[in-house]
């Protein structure tokens, strides 16, 4: 039979089957990622569409990976295009096809992306980057099951399941008019929130271990583990980035490392709160509330040890009698310690050093 694919398509297709068999796990024994896992059971027998929400970098391509690769098509290809990475112009071509002459460069013809996942899955990625007027021709592959090629005469049909997904509001782009409100109904039958790695932080270490492992074999080095320092350090942190910030931070700190313990990692300093931000999301917050918050702080940099050397009184610049007037007076005791001590990692040793 003759091959119907341009070598173009057939390395891109070769790509996408290494892609299938090497992608990484999604891993994580929080709640809130087990829910995810029980919710990928359920619609991966089905061809159901699916629509993953969520920040970048918290893992949607996984997830759809794996409802593709528990799914009854995980023998044929799932096909990714990334809306956002695209053109405007080019788009409706990688999408659709096109034939050839359909219009200027158009010298032979082009199988589109929902041709070549034919059997298989297509993975939206970005969505709500595609543009309006590709759109409706996106809600008639959903409804009908067929598309037509730029320039064609004829229609084909099409044998896909379509997975979207998308770190935008939707709802607030279909109010707002960039995006189609039939078209974001279609798409939404199955929603899978992700949720930011600030909101699974127990993960973390088990992230952490597991991406080590993962680079060591990729770069050869001898690493096997992170101290508690720094682990401690990568719970603190908020992670705008999600997981792939995380996976991207340990391969640096692996790089920079001469031992088999990462002992240290230099996470991004915190970005100033803009003076523009909506006062909606400013939280308001007292003079005291302000200073207690920043005591607090301090403490838990200083890895709970209130005076002496590398203690908070000397970054805070003050005598220490004077930081345990202020920290009676705006009530950090042995209460607060144990109704915040989880976020603030003060060892058991050293609480009677920190509250007197």
């Amino acid at each position: 039979m003759q091959n119907q694919f341009s070598n173009g398509e057939e390395i891109y297709i070769k790509e996408e089957l290494d892609t299938a068999h090497n992608c990484a796990d999604f891993i994580g024994d929080c709640p809130c990622i087990q829910k995810i896992f029980r919710l990928v059971q359920l619609v991966s027998g089905s061809d159901s569409t699916v629509l993953i929400l969520g920040e970048t970098g918290t893992g949607k391509e996984l997830v759809a990976r794996a409802v593709h690769n528990n799914s009854p098509r995980k023998g044929k290809l799932m096909i990714k295009v990334n809306c956002a990475a695209l053109p405007a112009n080019l788009i409706e071509s990688e999408l659709f096809g096109h034939e050839r002459g359909s219009f200027t460069g158009a010298i032979e013809r082009r199988i589109g992306k929902f041709e070549l996942a034919g059997g298989g899955t297509i993975f939206l990625d970005e969505i709500g980057e595609m543009p309006l007027e590709l759109q409706v021709k996106l809600l008639r592959v959903l409804q009908e099951k067929e598309i037509e090629r730029l320039g064609g005469r004829t229609t084909i049909k099409v044998d896909i399941r379509i997975i979207a997904a998308t770190n935008r509001d939707l709802e607030k782009e279909v109010s707002e008019g960039r995006f189609r409100s039939d078209l974001y109904y279609r798409l939404n039958i199955f929603p899978i929130p992700m949720p930011p790695l600030r909101e699974r932080k127990e993960d973390i270490p088990l992230l952490a271990s597991h991406f080590i492992n993962k680079l060591a074999k990729k770069t050869g080095r001898k690493i096997e583990a992170v101290s508690n320092k720094v682990l401690h350090e990568l719970i603190r942190y908020d992670w705008p980035g999600n997981v792939r910030e995380l996976e991207h931070l340990i391969e640096r700190s692996m790089l920079l490392t001469t031992g088999t313990t990462i002992s240290h990692i230099d996470l991004p300093s915190p970005r100033p709160t803009s003076l523009s931000a909506s006062p909606a999301n400013v939280p308001l917050k007292t003079i005291d509330e302000i200073e207690r918050d920043h005591i607090l702080a301090m403490i838990k940099y200083c890895s709970g040890r209130a005076s002496g050397p590398g203690g908070a009184a000397k970054l805070l610049q003050v005598n220490a009698s004077t930081l345990n007037s202020r920290m009676k007076k705006l009530g950090i005791n042995k209460k607060t310690y144990e109704r915040v001590g989880a976020s603030i990692f003060v060892p058991d040793a050293i609480l009677k050093e920190i509250f007197y």
